[in-house]
């Protein structure tokens, strides 16, 4: 018998046990779909988090906190000065490796933001000098952002994200046109501050494509009047909202000011503040990734030098950060895949039950084969090929089916970041489901094959 005739043989026996064998293929499409699926998932996952660490500059930053003063050092805390301009300048003169330092200076606790008879409250409200944007790759969307001479006259002006601007003014989609609040004033905590620019909307594509859908809805919802009622669920305003991604939110909802204007206007008259300003953080961009290690060493050698050696401060790194999505992706991959790698191997065993089963239904067509001169070769390869069928039918309506899961994830649990089923992924489960039905034919195959003819013609 050659291939061509053995398959059509395994076609017409799936095809004369339809259900039999819709049950059996039922391990193996529901194997691959979830392994595609969940590759869909992570892959969806690794672009979201990857979007994210290009948004916030790259891995090119290091970040430096004040932190708590290490137990050892505890009596020296008397002489511990935080994080300070000081140490911007001393950077800046003494570490090679450091192109940018940008100091930060936050309102903590978070400022209520008070204008158009609005109030709302965001934790990143900070007094910064103009390079921060370009560190933080901001972009200006309308108006300008505050210059070295507003810094140092502390003028009271800021640069705000759109989501401050929709939660005061109200949302494009939701007033039918794009407030621009350049010129209008903003009061923070009480103290009045003029808008002089306002940064470009910060989103993720999927983000992106789903807000322009439902900008669209909403004039066709305007359109119809009252009676328009929109069928979409709100899944937030393009990465706005909480549940969008996160370092898009933070951007989006980031309210800059001059530094010398938060410590002169806001930070100096607080009960609690410092003599000299101190800095909640600074922003340090080094000249090439390559030299890391360099960069940090000589960044931490020159604020120890700053600090007297009293180590009250901390490095995060974007590199960390990146290890960590890898990290993640990883372990993503690997808990997925080993749950549809037992999904497939529980397909494995229904595929081999049933070719036993389907053995013992036809023990005198094999005996009669055999005595018409078929070897036990020809009959090994039979049943090969009828397992792997149903392996190979099964894998591609589970590749059908994954579309369908992937869909209704996005449906039931729709996050910021849309699944992105790649064909490498479904190359390699459509490949596993069929070396899955290759492996379960094994023993049902030289089962079949070993059959005495004398024995096997007598059965009954």
């Amino acid at each position: 018998m050659n291939l061509v005739n053995a398959i059509l043989v395994g076609l017409k026996e799936i095809w004369a046990h339809k259900f039999r064998s819709a049950l059996t293929m039922l391990g193996i499409i529901l194997g691959v779909s979830s392994l595609v699926a969940m590759s869909a998932m992570v892959q969806g996952m690794e672009k979201g988090l990857k979007e994210a660490l290009v948004a916030i500059g790259g891995l090119q930053k290091i970040r430096v906190e004040a932190q708590p003063i290490p137990t050892d050092q505890r009596h020296l805390r008397d002489f511990a000065t935080g994080v300070t301009l000081h140490d911007v300048r001393a950077l800046l003169a003494s570490a090679p490796e450091v192109d940018v330092v940008s100091p930060q200076m936050r309102l903590e606790p978070a400022p209520t933001l008070s204008a158009n008879g609005k109030n709302y409250r965001t934790f990143m409200t900070a007094g910064v000098w103009p390079i921060e944007a370009e560190l933080m790759e901001h972009t200006i969307a309308h108006g300008r952002l505050f210059s070295e001479v507003d810094n140092e006259q502390g003028r009271n002006v800021c640069v705000i994200g759109t989501t401050i601007r929709d939660e005061l003014w109200g949302k494009p989609e939701e007033t039918g046109e794009e407030v621009i609040p350049v010129g209008k004033s903003l009061n923070v905590n009480g103290v009045p501050f003029t808008i002089v620019g306002m940064f470009e909307h910060y989103e993720s594509e999927q983000d992106h494509k789903e807000r322009l859908l439902r900008i669209e809805e909403a004039a066709r919802e305007r359109a119809l009047g009252p009676n328009g009622k929109s069928t979409r669920r709100n899944r937030g305003w393009g990465g706005g909202g909480r549940r969008g991604n996160f370092a898009f939110w933070v951007k989006n909802n980031t309210l800059y000011m001059p530094l010398n204007s938060m410590w002169m206007k806001l930070k100096s008259g607080q009960t609690n503040a410092p003599s000299e300003p101190r800095l909640s953080e600074m922003e340090i961009r080094i000249k090439d990734v390559d030299h890391m290690d360099l960069a940090l060493t000589q960044i931490r050698n020159t604020l120890m030098v700053n600090h007297r050696g009293i180590e009250d401060f901390s490095f995060r790194t974007q590199e960390d950060w990146a290890d960590q999505i890898q990290s993640s992706v990883r372990n993503a991959r690997l808990s997925g895949g080993l749950i549809a790698g037992i999904s497939l191997f529980v397909g494995g065993i229904g595929i081999m039950n049933i070719m036993l089963a389907s053995i013992s239904e036809r023990i005198r067509e094999i005996g009669i084969r055999k005595a018409v001169g078929a070897g036990g070769l020809d009959i090994f390869v039979q049943i090969i090929v009828e397992s792997v069928t149903i392996a190979i039918v099964g894998g591609i309506l589970g590749l059908g089916f994954s579309r369908a899961v992937v869909w209704l994830i996005g449906e039931v649990t729709p996050t910021d970041n849309a699944p992105i089923i790649t064909v490498g992924a479904m190359l390699f489960a459509f490949g596993f489901s069929v070396v899955v039905g290759l492996v379960a034919g094994l023993f049902p195959a030289f089962k079949a094959a070993r059959l005495n003819v004398i024995q096997s013609l007598r059965y009954d």
